[in-house]
């Protein structure tokens, strides 16, 4: 299995390689230069498996020679073994044919535990055979931030650094990323929007001298990885309704795009979905583009989901390679008109998208509307972007097709939210009960690429 750049001039690169890279040196983002196929009888085999077998059949033709299939077992079992609830991914029915997929009982409470616990365990095995050491640094808009440190900290071949935008997250979201007291973990408060934070790493990554004297690796949603790991829980959710002889369709509530392109992968590899459908918030940038309005920025507005507040959806880019029928210098030339502000998607990259993926937005009164009416109507709390998605999937669901509508955090990560729209104040989980009592450790940095450059490096050297 290779993995080739969206914008077509990096080298191509083993699993292993891409995912201990990240960003391709050509600026471009990693994908497999085919799509690996499961059949039917394969797909049906998993009604009735855990959810760890199902990831070993799922991910286990993406991987190559990277790990031997004991040691992929292995590091899967690790991985989940820290999952709050036994199914690690349970479906919950929240009306005739709408199910919600609860993907918030990981070590962080949010559905970035999924990948982030599995690159943990890859990247040490990896690194340690190796005798090597990697410098990680991630762009946050809340969860990836925290599942990182989570995963990473207190790892030998790794030092970790997370840019999140300050002011722009939970407190929840922020203490889980300032209370770990492992020295190998850092978290950088940046004056700015998730955007910049995405902005400046996407520049370190640029610049070859920092990266390879710091041996950068990313594992934001641009690395491969994260995705590949993703695509499990849209096959144990469908299989559980009864695929490949059911068709199903998802409602996936995004900001990065990353969620809903595994969907795609999925998709690609022979589940049968019927339509996958991206929930935005009030910065709304994917809903108008997959609307015929074209890819052009307009501000980021703060929201009370504040995970989907992002208007560079890195991982859109992937889903433009294939729209532009793998063309690296088309999708160059948009990334390059995105920098200017933004672009126009033809029509037949326009067409293909449109086979693939729907649609819709939720304004903030209605996200909130959503929280209160879901507990009213269904006894379930939600979280503002599990509220988005039901929102969105509720207007568009086919009723004679299951809508699976991902629950991607825990309602306690967004007290405030919840409280303001049904009264409840959502307590966190026994084992993050002191959570505010920890003591926190962050420093605040300029939106200056020097300036975290020079502070990076200190912080590796120390």
């Amino acid at each position: 299995m290779r993995y080739i750049s969206t914008r077509g001039s990096a080298p191509d690169l083993s699993f292993e390689e891409a995912m201990l890279t990240g960003l391709a040196r050509d600026g471009g983002l990693y994908v497999p230069a085919q799509i690996p196929t499961l059949d039917a009888d394969t797909i049906r085999a998993m009604g009735g498996q855990s959810y760890e077998e199902i990831a070993f059949t799922v991910m286990r033709p993406f991987i190559g020679d990277t790990f031997t299939d004991a040691e992929f077992r292995d590091l899967i079992a690790k991985a989940y073994a820290g999952f709050g609830h036994p199914s690690r991914a349970p479906l919950v029915e929240l009306a005739p044919n709408h199910f919600l997929l609860e993907l918030f009982h990981g070590p962080t409470l949010a559905f970035k535990d999924f990948a982030m616990q599995l690159i943990g365990q890859m990247f040490q095995l990896a690194l340690g055979r190796k005798g090597e050491r990697v410098t990680i640094v991630g762009a946050t808009s809340g969860d990836t931030g925290s599942a990182a440190i989570e995963a990473f900290k207190g790892l030998e071949n790794v030092d970790v650094v997370i840019l999140y935008p300050h002011g722009r997250v939970s407190d929840v979201q922020r203490r889980q990323m300032t209370t770990p007291s492992e020295a190998n973990v850092h978290a950088l408060a940046l004056d700015g929007d998730f955007d910049d934070c995405q902005a400046r790493l996407k520049d370190m990554f640029n610049d070859f001298e920092f990266r390879d004297g710091v041996r950068l690796a990313g594992v934001n949603s641009i690395n491969w990885g994260r995705v590949l790991a993703q695509v499990v829980y849209y096959f144990s959710s469908a299989v559980s309704l009864g695929a490949p002889d059911r068709a199903v369709s998802f409602t996936v509530p995004t900001g990065n795009f990353g969620d809903i392109f595994a969907g795609y992968i999925a998709k690609r590899m022979g589940l049968p979905i019927d339509r996958l459908v991206v929930a935005t918030n009030q910065n709304d940038i994917l809903h108008r583009c997959l609307s015929g309005q074209g890819y052009h920025k307009s501000g980021v507005h703060p929201s009370i989901s504040p995970s989907m507040d992002i208007q560079v959806s890195s991982n859109f880019e992937r889903a433009l390679f294939d729209a532009y029928d793998r063309d690296g210098g088309a999708v160059k030339q948009l990334m390059d008109e995105l920098a200017q502000g933004g672009f126009d998607v033809s029509q037949g990259a326009a067409e293909v998208l449109a086979e693939h993926y729907g649609s819709g937005r939720a304004s903030e009164e209605e996200t909130s509307q959503t929280i209160t009416d879901t507990l009213a109507q269904t006894g379930h709390l939600v979280c503002p972007h599990a509220a988005v998605g039901v929102k969105v999937a509720g207007e568009q669901r086919d009723p004679a097709t299951p809508m699976i509508t991902l629950a991607t955090a825990h309602p306690a990560k967004f007290p405030d939210a919840v409280e303001a729209a049904t009264g409840i104040r959502p307590p966190l989980p026994a084992r993050m009960a002191d959570l505010f009592e920890r003591d926190e450790r962050l420093t605040r940095v300029p939106n200056d690429l020097e300036a975290l450059k020079t502070h990076i490096k200190g912080l590796i050297a120390q």
